[in-house]
């Protein structure tokens, strides 16, 4: 059955011209996806077929590198724009990849994530990271709710973010392309640090710096605007609160948060938000 459902859609896919079209970049987002649900990739990148019949997989398997390159070519232009420091490439190809200004709840991802994987092609990190006590397993922010928080906020180029638990920077790496706010990240895994400043130094971004520090111990005094991705729980949350708490005394901030960690910081008496909050949702509440 599987076998003939990708033959099936093999037809399907080759019967449409215009999918190699450079505006058809969703639709091949979608058409990789679906391809991937009937082969299977091994860790060299090797296509390893679910049917024996070799031919078709071979096929599936060149219109997959085709479909590819032809996105391959559109991340190349879009990454080219920003070394030289201009967004509207990637704010372009945003709005052509979005199902609309109301993010869908929920944590999982989109034709966005392969838009801004393929335009960042942030480096997995050498080792595998496993969460350490009160920590959370590391998922990067789906780009829909990343876009919702720069919205959101009202975050400018007047604003210095501070993502909480940053893992490898996709946030503040897509904030400050878009808006040109100045970016930290502070993350007590020095290998996602690594990863997420390969990435800057490869965009020629200057406005983002990343921390290997706990978040527990690390300099809070110059962030404006404060993002947590549920990045840990317990008495790391707390301990963190209680120093945003402090550098609410000082200056105004917000605090932005998606995942389970919202239902904590709705409880804190020094925050308020005019939004219903919803952990499924982000949630910018205000000191």
């Amino acid at each position: 059955m599987r076998f003939e459902n990708l033959h099936n859609l093999l037809a399907q896919l080759e019967s449409d011209e215009s999918l190699l079209a450079p505006e058809q970049l969703r639709q091949r987002i979608e058409a990789l996806d679906e391809l991937d649900s009937h082969i299977e990739i091994d860790a060299d990148a090797v296509f390893t077929p679910i049917s024996a019949d070799a031919a078709i997989i071979d096929h599936a398997v060149t219109l997959r590198r085709n479909l590819e390159s032809a996105n391959a070519a559109i991340y190349s232009d879009i990454r080219k724009d920003i070394q030289q420091g201009n967004a509207e490439g990637l704010r372009s190809w945003i709005d052509h990849c979005r199902d609309g200004d109301d993010p869908q709840p929920g944590l999982g991802y989109d034709h966005l994530d392969d838009l801004i994987a393929g335009v960042l092609q942030i480096p997995d990190p050498v080792e595998v990271i496993r969460p350490r006590h009160e920590q959370v397993f590391y998922q990067p922010t789906p780009v829909r709710h990343a876009l919702a928080m720069i919205e959101q906020s009202g975050l400018t180029e007047n604003d210095l973010l501070v993502d909480v638990g940053s893992g490898l920077g996709q946030l503040c790496i897509v904030a400050s392309i878009l808006t040109g706010a100045q970016a930290i990240g502070i993350e007590i895994e020095r290998a996602y640090i690594e990863c997420a400043r390969e990435c800057v130094r490869n965009l020629q971004m200057s406005r983002i710096e990343f921390l290997h520090a706990d978040a527990r111990e690390a300099d809070l005094s110059v962030g404006t605007v404060f993002h947590l991705y549920t990045p840990f729980n317990g008495s790391i949350l707390r301990t963190v609160l209680n120093r945003l708490q402090h550098e609410s005394t000082n200056r105004s901030i917000k605090v932005c948060t998606l995942g389970p960690c919202t239902d904590t910081v709705a409880q804190e008496p020094w925050l308020r938000t005019a939004m219903q909050p919803d952990a499924e949702r982000v949630t910018v509440f205000c000191s």
